[in-house]
C-alpha cells in the first residue's frame, strides 16, 4: 500500500500499536477509510474486521484493506450467524396494509381522540413500531417504541395510541420468528434484531466502526459488548450526524477512549474549508477543517448546468426537477424516486377523496384538511411548501416528471437532498433555497430589521454535509443568509 501519512495519521497509527480503543474524529474528505486500511496495514500479525455504514461501502473498503481484516456490514454479519434462516422470507411481495392488518386481526376503524384510524393505519404504525425496535439496545417492545402520528403527538394521545398498537405490534413481532412463512415482510433489520438479542462474540484482534456517528442503538451494543476482547476504533465525524430523526446517533462523542483528529481535508481547497468550518462552529464540533491547497476550490454564483443541487427536503428536491426539466437539461434524482412518488400518490389520493396510508399524512381526510393544516397550524408549516407545489402542479405533473428522470449517467445535474449526498462528492454543487433560515423572533433590532432566530445545530450539521461534497466550486446560495445572521462566525 502506497501511502504517505500526515501527522494527524501517523499520530492514529501509533495510538493504534499502542493498544486501547480509540475514537477519532475525520472532518469531511479526510481520508478516514484510507487512515484505517493504513492502520491494519501496518499491523499485518493482527486479525480485525471492519464494519461499514452499508455494502456499497464494505465492497470498496475490500479491495484496499489486507486480507486480514474482514470488511463487512453488521447485516453481513448478522446474516452468516443467523439471517440465512429467514432467505425464504427475504423480499417476499409487499402486501397492502389493509392485508397485513386482517392478518393481524384488525378489521375495524378505531377512534383516538376524535380521529378515525383506520385498519391499515394501525397495521402501519404497529409495523413502524417492530422497526423502531429492531433499531434499538432494547429487548422488549414498550411504548416508546410507538411512532408519534402528525396531529396526534401530544403525550396523553400518543399513550392511547400505544395501548392500542403495542399487541398488534408484538403479533408481528412474534410473526416473524418464523423462518418458513408468515404474514408480515420480513427485512433485514429483522435479523440483525434477532442476532444482536444473542449478545454475539466477534473474533479477532480489533473493530474498525467506520461512520460511527450514524450508529444506530442496536449496532452501539453489540460493538460496546466487544470492547473487552477487542480493541475498538470508531471512526466518523460528529458534524454529520444527521440520521438522528431515524434512530441513528453520534457514539464517539462519549466513548471511552483516546480522542484523536483528522482535519486535513483531500478533497477541497481552502476557501470552501473556511466556509465548512462556518458551520462547523455552530454545530459545536470539536474540529476545524484545512483545505488541500492542491484544489483550487472556488466559491460563488455558478452558472454552468452541469455537478449537483443539493436540496434541504424531498419537497425542495420535486421543485429543483420541475425547473430543471422545463429547460430541457437531462436530470437525474440521487438515491431513486420512491420517496417523491409516494408524496405525490399520497397527495392524488386526498384530492380525489380517498384516505392515504402515507404515514406523514394518514390522518388527513382530505386535501382542504391537509392544505388547511399547513397554512394555519404552526406545526404544519413544514408541509405548506409540499401544498403549494401540488397545487400548483397537480400531483400527475409531479409523477410524469418523476418518470422523466435520467440515469446519473447520462444526468447534466443530479439533484439530491442533503441526507442522500452524503458520503458523495461533485465537481460543482450549487445548495437550493429550501434551506431556509431560522424564524424570525418577532423581536426587532435597531436598525429595524426583525431579529432571526437561533441557527439550530441539527440544521447547520446538515449544511455542513451539503457545503463539503464540492471539490472545484460551491455555489451556496440557498445558505447565503448566514452572512446576514447575528450568529454567523467569521469566514
Amino acid at each position: 500500500m502506497s501511502f504517505t501519512p500526515t501527522d494527524e495519521q501517523a499520530a492514529v497509527q501509533q495510538a493504534f500499536q499502542d493498544g486501547g480503543h480509540l475514537a477519532v474524529q475525520a472532518g469531511a474528505g479526510t481520508g478516514k477509510t484510507s487512515t484505517l486500511a493504513f492502520l491494519a496495514t501496518q499491523a499485518p500479525a493482527r486479525r480485525g474486521r471492519y464494519l461499514a455504514f452499508n455494502k456499497a461501502i464494505a465492497t470498496e473498503a475490500s479491495a484496499r484493506f489486507p486480507a486480514t481484516v474482514i470488511c463487512k456490514t453488521a447485516h453481513a454479519l448478522a446474516y452468516a450467524a443467523l439471517g440465512y434462516r429467514f432467505r425464504l422470507r427475504l423480499n417476499s411481495p409487499r402486501r397492502p396494509g389493509w392485508k397485513v392488518g386482517q392478518d393481524l386481526g384488525l378489521t375495524a376503524a378505531v377512534r383516538i381522540n376524535g380521529h378515525d384510524l383506520m385498519p391499515a393505519t394501525v397495521s402501519n404504525t404497529a409495523l413502524r413500531t417492530v422497526t423502531r425496535f429492531c433499531q434499538s439496545a432494547d429487548h422488549v417492545l414498550t411504548h416508546r417504541h410507538v411512532p408519534r402520528l402528525r396531529r396526534m403527538d401530544d403525550d396523553e394521545m400518543h399513550e392511547e395510541l400505544a395501548d392500542l398498537v403495542l399487541p398488534y405490534a408484538a403479533k408481528a413481532w412474534a410473526d416473524l420468528q418464523d423462518p418458513c412463512a408468515g404474514m408480515v415482510r420480513f427485512e433485514h433489520d429483522h435479523y440483525l434484531k434477532m442476532w444482536a438479542l444473542t449478545d454475539p462474540v466477534l473474533s479477532g484482534d480489533f473493530l474498525l466502526l467506520d461512520e460511527a456517528q450514524d450508529t444506530n442503538p442496536v449496532l452501539e451494543q453489540l460493538v460496546h459488548a466487544q470492547r473487552e476482547h477487542l480493541q475498538v476504533v470508531m471512526v466518523g465525524d460528529s458534524a454529520q450526524a444527521i440520521y438522528g430523526w431515524r434512530g441513528a446517533r453520534d457514539v464517539m462523542t462519549g466513548f471511552d477512549a483516546r480522542h484523536l483528529t483528522l482535519t486535513r481535508s483531500f478533497r477541497f481547497g481552502p476557501a470552501l474549508a473556511a466556509e465548512a468550518n462556518r458551520w462547523l462552529a455552530l454545530t459545536g464540533a470539536p474540529i476545524r477543517l484545512t483545505g488541500n491547497t492542491d484544489v483550487p476550490t472556488t466559491i460563488g454564483a455558478y452558472r454552468d448546468r452541469v455537478g449537483a443541487v443539493l436540496c434541504r427536503t424531498n419537497i425542495g428536491a420535486i421543485t429543483e426537477i420541475l425547473a430543471l426539466q422545463r429547460a430541457s437539461i437531462p436530470t437525474a434524482l440521487a438515491g431513486g424516486s420512491d420517496a417523491l412518488r409516494a408524496l405525490a400518490r399520497a397527495a392524488r389520493d386526498l384530492i380525489q377523496g380517498r384516505r392515504t396510508h402515507h404515514p406523514e399524512l394518514v390522518l388527513f381526510t382530505t386535501w382542504n384538511d391537509l392544505r388547511d393544516y399547513a397554512e394555519l397550524d404552526p406545526a404544519g408549516a413544514d408541509l405548506q411548501p409540499f401544498v403549494n407545489l401540488v397545487d400548483d402542479h397537480g400531483p400527475d405533473a409531479i409523477l410524469r416528471s418523476v418518470d422523466r428522470l435520467v440515469p446519473e449517467t447520462h444526468a447534466q445535474i443530479t439533484v439530491s437532498t442533503a441526507h442522500k449526498a452524503k458520503g458523495r462528492e461533485w465537481h460543482h454543487v450549487r445548495i437550493a433555497p429550501d434551506f431556509a433560515p431560522p424564524a424570525d423572533t418577532g423581536e426587532v433590532a435597531a436598525d429595524g430589521r426583525p431579529v432571526p432566530g437561533p441557527i439550530d445545530a441539527d440544521e447547520a450539521r446538515l449544511a455542513y454535509v451539503a457545503v463539503t461534497r464540492a471539490r472545484h466550486h460551491l455555489d451556496p446560495a440557498g445558505l447565503s443568509w448566514l452572512d446576514g445572521h447575528p450568529d454567523a462566525p467569521v469566514s
